[in-house]
């Protein structure tokens, strides 16, 4: 109980020294001309050059995904087509796919099989795997003379 008063404490600690920090850090001012008004004179401005047409006005605060950079809307529809053809298709549509791909190595059916042939065996009252699962004389084992002092684990 008492980390938890004393992490309460540090919180309020730390969010009021940002709030001091933020109010003193508004009134630094760097250079004087920043509270004078701006003022611009309408008619010398009409009179002096035609209307600017729309298509060539850009947004001073846009920055460009890479698409396009002349045009925002077609940067805009470029990125988010791709991000949607990358996530929607590749990614969902295609793990969709690959998880319900049929078994190439055919795990299932030999897993399926396998119970099956055990349930069988213990039906008939079997051993679940024959010792003599090979014919022994089909075997070829090396004799002690060419083994020699090579280490046999079991």
């Amino acid at each position: 109980m008492s980390s938890l008063i004393r992490l309460n404490s540090n919180a309020l600690l730390v969010r009021n020294l940002i709030q001091r920090s933020a109010s003193n850090a508004r009134w630094i001012s760097s250079s004087q001309k920043n509270r004078d008004a701006a003022t611009i004179d309408v008619s010398k401005k009409a009179a002096a050059k035609p209307a600017e047409p729309a298509a060539t006005s850009t947004n001073k605060n846009w920055v460009s995904y890479g698409f396009d950079y002349l045009d925002e809307k077609a940067d805009r529809n470029a990125t988010k087509s791709s991000f949607f053809f990358t996530v929607t298709v590749c990614i969902v549509f295609g793990a969709f796919y690959w998880s319900y791909l049929p078994d190439p190595q055919l795990r299932d059916w030999a897993q399926r099989e396998a119970y099956l042939e055990l349930r069988r065996r213990e039906a008939a009252g079997l051993e679940p795997i024959s010792k003599d699962f090979i014919d022994p004389s089909q075997i070829s084992l090396p004799s002690d003379e060419e083994l020699g002092n090579t280490e046999i684990v079991i």
